[in-house]
């Protein structure tokens, strides 16, 4: 079993920033991706952005490029998403999720994620 816990979300003004964590644990991978995605409200999950096990490769979506970035911490399971320059189309509930395998490029698609946390919302006021 494992379980993803995201924390940092909240309300905050337009142009401002918040960090998102995730938290990984029980059954661990050798090597596996961790994304974020998002679903706004009356709208599908869409994907954020991705990072590969060894932190080396990174994916964004083309709406949150320069503006957002992912990273991780191997030793503790975490993932962080910073999140600059928000704008109310930002306002989402936002998951971490993990794919489990292998792949140099991190995958981009929700259906190749197999674990997820609950979610964290995220609203950006205008």
């Amino acid at each position: 079993q494992v379980q993803l816990v995201e924390s940092g979300g909240g309300l905050v003004q337009a142009g401002g920033s918040l960090r998102l964590s995730c938290a990984a644990s029980g059954r661990t991978f050798s090597r596996y991706t961790m994304g974020w995605f998002r679903q706004a409200p009356g709208k599908e999950r869409e994907f954020v952005a991705a990072i590969s096990w060894s932190g080396i490769s990174t994916r964004y979506a083309e709406s949150v490029k320069g503006r957002f970035i992912i990273s991780r911490d191997n030793a503790k399971n975490t993932v962080n998403l910073q999140m600059n320059s928000l704008k109310p189309e930002d306002t989402a509930v936002y998951y971490c999720a993990i794919d489990p395998d292998v792949y140099y490029n991190p995958r981009v698609a929700e259906k190749e994620y197999d674990y997820w946390g609950q979610g964290t919302q995220v609203t950006v006021s205008s």
